[in-house]
């Protein structure tokens, strides 16, 4: 009985040794003398060694910076520029706050944009001759009347081309198409 149970002590503790060997990568019964210990912590010598020691996480081969595609997108993804990065945050959460809290919708800032401009533009060339300054610079904006008329020309026809559709569906002729459309 005793037997049995230093066999079992010797066997647990062959294991222990098994597993202590796959952590740190040597045999326990070996004492460690000081040369091995300056040995483990010696710098490398070539750099691919180096490369090879690099631990990162999820056994990647590349950095985060290379995975994300390198360049001014990462950087402001990995917080490298505070600054910006801090900006497109600022500007992420204020559309946030614009389209989901306040449940403000994009063609209604985009029209009360175009009517502040509008405004600004008012105001500075009426204020310009109050204090000399020159007035702003507005182009001259036309469209030419034959690209209007090309235009033109090709919504009609698609408009017809569908009206045309619309017409045999009502009226029964192409059943397959009443019946997708119902």
């Amino acid at each position: 009985m005793a037997d049995h149970i230093e066999e079992s002590k010797e066997k647990s503790e062959s294991l222990m040794d098994k597993i202590s060997e796959k952590i740190h990568g040597h045999d326990s019964s070996s004492s460690d003398s000081d040369n091995e210990k300056h040995d483990k912590y010696e710098k490398p010598s070539s750099p691919s060694s180096v490369k090879s020691t690099i631990n990162r996480l999820f056994g990647r081969q590349k950095p985060v910076h290379k995975v994300l595609g390198g360049g001014k997108p990462a950087d402001v993804f990995l917080w490298r520029n505070k600054k910006i990065s801090a900006g497109v945050l600022g500007g992420a959460t204020a559309a946030w706050v614009l389209f989901e809290l306040l449940e403000y919708h994009l063609l209604t800032l985009v029209c009360h944009g175009l009517i502040l401009t509008l405004a600004i533009l008012f105001l500075w060339s009426n204020a310009s001759t109050f204090i000399n300054k020159s007035a702003p610079h507005i182009p001259d904006v036309s469209l030419p009347e034959k690209t209007v008329l090309e235009f033109v020309s090709a919504l009609r026809i698609e408009i017809n081309c569908a009206l045309s559709v619309l017409r045999d569906i009502a009226s029964g002729r192409d059943i397959k198409r009443f019946l997708s459309v119902c």
